[in-house]
């Protein structure tokens, strides 16, 4: 029986009982006697039996599983995100299938069809770097399927979001700058298409025109925020070339606000006497540069949480997440000595 699917109607056969006691049995059933339950479970494991999770769900119209599609999953922010998810899940009774668009639409686009064909009960999304539609959900909104948006969301009258006040956020820690004295500071982030990036971007330009600091295009650096992306001419490097050179950044990535941060000061320059800097996130890693990074507390673990009860309480139908278009999650500003130039 090496290479066969064992069924219900073998271990049946083996116990001398009825496939019937045997399938309830299995689902642990209460008006089988304790002493049945442990034989068929037992012989279940010898014989190698697996449940059919796939019949039993096209069955009960449910699987008890929910998609996640993330940008990457070597992030930190990601990592405590999922984490967030994975715990209320568990608790919940559901299972997470999870993937990695790489910063791509059409891997979010593959990923999404997957997801679809493997019938999850709801999908939750952090958008790729360069997606610039979102029709590939439409299958989930037609079917509805719910689907929710987290973190690098778009905009759906049937898709709720869980953010943070990026401009919020943004405008504090470049006030937070100019306090310390910066008059010209320059901005590293990613593609403004993102919401993310749009939001911190217009933060960071409200911030300097409520101090009466002029704005110009060529503090704005946009990048892909990988530390380990090349390319011929790195935000570093491009800070480097500024003239005249900036005396406080913003850059809306820790990881890469560190690479930064390291490549500033193999060129000489002191930080935070010469350049200010400022992250975002609140990565573990602030608090292991040397100087420690001055960030945002982006509360990622909680938005994992936070996104999961509500699309899983919208499946049980304890709630309508449709009733909501955005849930906005506190942040705040930790000052390190990264953009100390006068100290606190």
């Amino acid at each position: 029986m090496k290479n066969k699917e064992i069924t219900i109607y073998d271990i049946a056969k083996a116990l001398d009982i009825s496939p019937a006691t045997v399938s309830r049995g299995l689902r642990d059933h209460p008006a089988i006697n304790r002493k049945t339950k442990k034989k068929i479970m037992d012989i279940a494991k010898e014989m190698g039996y697996r449940s059919n999770t796939f019949a039993s769900s096209l069955r009960l119209k449910r699987t008890n599983t929910i998609g996640v599609i993330v940008h990457r999953l070597d992030s930190y922010f990601v990592a405590q995100v999922l984490a967030g998810m994975e715990k209320v899940a568990s608790e919940l009774g559901y299972n997470l299938i999870i993937s990695q668009s790489l910063e791509s639409m059409a891997k979010e686009v593959a990923n999404a069809n997957t997801m679809f064909n493997s019938r999850v009960d709801g999908l939750m999304v952090s958008l790729a770097y360069d997606t610039d539609n979102i029709e590939h959900f439409d299958v989930f909104i037609n079917k509805d399927i719910p689907l929710l948006f987290f973190d690098r969301v778009a905009q759906h009258k049937n898709c709720p979001t869980v953010v943070i006040d990026n401009f919020k956020s943004a405008y504090e820690i470049t006030t937070h700058l100019i306090e310390q004295g910066c008059k010209r500071i320059a901005h590293v982030t990613g593609d403004l298409k993102r919401n993310v990036y749009a939001d911190r971007f217009a933060g960071y330009k409200k911030a300097l025109e409520d101090n009466k600091l002029k704005y110009s295009d060529d503090l704005l650096i946009i990048n892909y925020l990988n530390e380990h992306i090349g390319h011929d001419v790195d935000a570093s490097q491009q800070l480097l070339n500024l003239s005249p050179r900036p005396d406080g950044v913003f850059i809306t990535n820790d990881a890469f606000a560190a690479y930064c941060m390291r490549e500033l000061r193999l060129a000489g320059v002191n930080i935070p006497q010469d350049i200010a800097v400022a992250g975002f996130n609140n990565d573990p890693m602030c608090e292991l540069v040397d100087p420690n990074l001055t960030t945002i507390n982006y509360p990622s673990y909680e938005m994992g949480e936070v996104a999961a009860k509500t699309l899983i309480n919208h499946l049980k139908g304890e709630s309508n997440m449709l009733l909501t278009d955005s849930i906005v999650l506190k942040s705040e500003m930790i000052i390190r000595e990264s953009s100390l130039k006068k100290g606190l």
